[in-house]
Order: structure tokens, then C-alpha cells, then sequence
């Protein structure tokens, strides 16, 4: 009896100075990128790609005037695919934004879905951002067996919803159907790569 409350006490003192020491923290988002990766289709290195191929087109997109004056543009990467959304105010900067980021290494395809001459509001962004969020958790009621809805990425962008991912098409047509009636949606675009059933 002695042993086990030694043991408790132990085990309490050690958690709590993980906790207090930030270490915690590190431990479960350890667990959680691993839990992430194993779900993934991707393998681990081109998960790591598709970041820093993010990262180095939001430093080209932060670091041109141009880009910051006249346009908000949201850059998504999946599978060293890049998908642009957003609103710019002519279609000469986005297209030059385009080209930068399709001339970067191991890049496999840019899709550009910015809206020109929209400017978005406060309001709208809210919206896309929510409708986001109901399109992913409508994702956890396709019933078929093997299919997780954290492996499809979905986008936004006034009221459009863009679905990006590594799927079956059994897969793919199921989280379109799903996600076809979500409300809100004004229109949904396939941006899938097809996988063997």
C-alpha cells in the first residue's frame, strides 16, 4: 500500500513538473503531429515539402508591395499542390504571384482561384472561416469503412468550398455529396488526387 501511494505521488510530482515546466505541452503536440502523420497519405517528407513550399510563397506574397497594397491572397498547400484564394485588385498581380510560386522547386501544379476586383469584408471572412469548419465536422458522417475526414483539406473562400486530398473516388464522391449540402455552400470544387480503392 505504501508503494503505491510512493508511486502516485511520484507519478503526480513528475506530471506536474512537465506541466509547469512547458514540457507538457511539447509532449502531447509530439503526439499529436505523430497521430497527424500516421493518418496522413502523405509520406513524412512530403508533408514537410508542402510547409516549406508554403512558407516560401507566403514570404514571397509578405514581402511584395504590390501584393500587400492591392490583393489579400490565402495560399494552401497539399501534396506540393498550391491552391491561391482570396481577392486582388487586377489579375496582372496575382498572375505574377502565380508564376513566382509555379517557378519553385518541386511545385507540381498552381491553382488560382483569387476573385479580381472583389474586396472581401470582416463579415465574409468570418463566414468562410465557419463555413470551413461546418464542412469538416459534415465530414465525420460519410460511413465507409477506412475513411478519416482529417485526410481531406478544405478551403473557403466566399462561399466556395475547395476540397483538396489523397482519396479513393468512392471517397471523393461521398465528401463532395456531403459536402454539396452543407448550408452555405455556394459552390464546391474538386481539387482531389485519386488513389486505388
Amino acid at each position: 500500500m505504501k508503494g503505491n501511494i510512493l508511486t502516485a505521488r511520484n507519478l503526480l510530482i513528475c506530471v506536474l513538473s512537465l506541466v509547469l515546466t512547458g514540457c507538457a505541452a511539447v509532449i502531447i503536440g509530439g503526439a499529436a503531429v505523430t497521430a497527424k502523420v500516421a493518418h496522413d497519405r502523405r509520406s513524412t517528407g512530403t508533408q514537410v515539402e508542402d510547409q516549406e513550399v508554403f512558407l516560401k510563397a507566403a514570404d514571397i506574397r509578405n514581402n511584395d508591395e504590390q501584393l500587400q497594397k492591392n490583393s489579400d491572397i490565402d495560399i494552401t498547400v497539399f501534396n506540393l499542390h498550391v491552391l491561391l484564394t482570396g481577392e486582388a485588385a487586377n489579375k496582372d498581380i496575382v498572375e505574377a504571384f502565380r508564376q513566382r510560386v509555379a517557378a519553385m522547386p518541386r511545385v507540381r501544379a498552381v491553382f488560382n482561384e483569387v476573385a479580381i476586383g472583389a474586396e472581401a469584408t470582416w463579415g465574409e471572412a468570418t463566414a468562410d472561416a465557419y463555413l470551413t469548419s461546418k464542412v469538416k465536422v459534415a465530414l465525420f458522417d460519410i460511413q465507409i469503412e477506412g475513411f478519416d475526414p482529417t485526410r481531406v483539406k478544405v478551403t473557403s473562400s466566399q462561399g466556395s468550398v475547395y476540397l483538396m486530398g489523397l482519396l479513393t473516388p468512392t471517397e471523393a464522391d461521398a465528401v463532395i455529396e456531403k459536402t454539396r449540402f452543407v448550408s452555405g455552400v455556394k459552390r464546391v470544387v474538386k481539387l482531389f488526387e485519386y488513389i486505388d480503392e
